[in-house]
């Protein structure tokens, strides 16, 4: 028998290559060949909320349009207050929010007014009515110690007229709401929400409501994915199982760029002989790059069908959930906004030892939680496989591990990133 040199394929526990793409060098690709959308459409108000703001919205008003009063209190002109003995001021009438004192207050005057009602003419100050004392029915004593101007609301405090209110590429908030409901707007120009086609491949994957036969399994990275887009107010197109077929994925991926200003599909983007998908990309689009050191999802598809972006991400469901936050969620966002998305980081103590070589990044899933002191901390969720789903279910972070770490001690200080409300 002669000795033969039996060539093997990567995978995912090799030792990364010089030339595999690190993580930020991925991110760069992926930036630099999105677009931002241009269409738009014009929303009411209420509906506006979530949406991406096409255009800055300019006041055409001061908020508030008027000096007004901060307390319910007297007011009365800064000059005029105490400098050191108690006075006694005259009430000349009532300032109410809505139905404004129509007369001037002069020295040794004040008038009764109430929170948000308009300064009255010759004053400039407020002094809170737990600050006064009544004498009788028209007059009341104050002592020294108040400045001029204290307790009021200046014209425009809030909001000067011809400010920039709000930026174009801006997510529409339910503060933004009210700002631009405070300023008689009650229509806006957002962009239109970016289109994802997304798909599994696969023979063995079947629908939740099918039997399953030996060696099939359901499909969860769909609904993974719907939910994961849901979050993004998307128009979303769920196009269902496309088998393990050259002919299938061609129509698929046809069907999809047709429709989608983004193509997600899972599985199918690695080295086996049923993984169809970087051929076809290459006939009908273009590749970028199809592998990046880091655990899990290393075997990532990026680039372009037609004028669609292309993910390919892998069949693993944490790797479909790890490759959507770092890589597919960066370019929705920035197809949406036109501005490079900053995922939230903090630091957090780790709780667990981590075994860790250096030479790829690493996504471990975590649990973080907030100590007495109000620091952070993390541990791992346990068992990290990629196939182990229920790792992002239990979990509500990553921990980011990058290059160059070689392990992480108990008590050093990791980064994390929340996917998760923190209970």
């Amino acid at each position: 028998m002669t000795n033969q040199v039996i060539h093997t394929a990567t995978n995912c526990t090799d030792p990364e290559s010089a030339k595999t793409l690190t993580v930020a060098k991925a991110r760069e690709r992926i930036l630099a060949s999105t677009e931002t959308l241009s269409g738009r459409e014009t929303l009411s108000l209420r509906s506006a909320l979530d949406r991406v703001l096409a255009t800055d919205i300019n006041s055409t008003m001061n908020v508030p349009g008027h000096a007004n009063s901060a307390m319910d209190g007297y007011a009365l002109a800064g000059n005029d207050l105490p400098q050191d003995l108690t006075r006694h001021y005259r009430v000349i009438g009532t300032a109410y929010a809505g139905v404004p004192f129509a007369g001037s207050c002069h020295s040794g005057e004040c008038v009764r007014i109430m929170t948000g009602a308009p300064l009255p003419d010759g004053a400039d100050s407020v002094v809170m009515q737990e600050q006064i004392k009544c004498i009788d029915g028209k007059h009341v004593a104050i002592s020294s110690g108040h400045q001029p101007g204290q307790n009021v609301r200046l014209a425009g405090e809030d909001i000067a007229s011809g400010s920039v209110v709000l930026e174009a590429g801006r997510l529409v908030t339910p503060a933004d709401l009210g700002v631009l409901a405070s300023l008689g707007i009650g229509e806006v120009s957002v962009r239109r929400r970016p289109r994802v086609a997304f798909f599994s491949t696969g023979d063995e994957l079947r629908s939740i409501s099918e039997p399953l036969a030996k060696g099939e399994v359901y499909d969860s990275n769909r609904y993974s994915l719907y939910g994961m887009l849901q979050r993004q107010n998307v128009e979303m197109f769920d196009m269902g199982v496309v088998r393990d077929d050259a002919d299938a994925l061609r129509t698929a991926f046809k069907e999809a760029a047709s429709m989608a200003d983004l193509v997600i599909s899972s599985g199918g983007v690695s080295v086996g002989e049923a993984d169809y998908t970087k051929n076809i990309l290459d006939e009908l689009g273009n590749i970028s790059f199809w592998k990046i050191a880091m655990k899990p999802g290393r075997p990532l598809t990026f680039g372009k069908l037609g004028d669609a972006l292309f993910f390919g991400l892998p069949g693993n469901p944490v790797a479909v959930m790890v490759t959507f936050y770092q890589f597919v969620l960066p370019a929705l966002h920035f197809i949406a906004t036109g501005k490079p998305y900053t995922p939230f980081m903090v630091s957090a103590t780790s709780r667990d030892p981590i075994r860790k070589r250096p030479g790829r990044y690493e996504f471990l899933r975590g649990i973080a939680s907030q100590e007495a002191d109000g620091s952070l901390s993390v541990q791992s969720v346990g068992q990290q496989g990629s196939g182990i789903l229920t790792s992002m279910s239990r979990g509500n972070c990553f921990i980011h591990l990058p290059e160059s770490c070689a392990g992480v001690a108990v008590g050093k200080a990791v980064t994390i990133q929340p996917f998760s409300t923190f209970y």
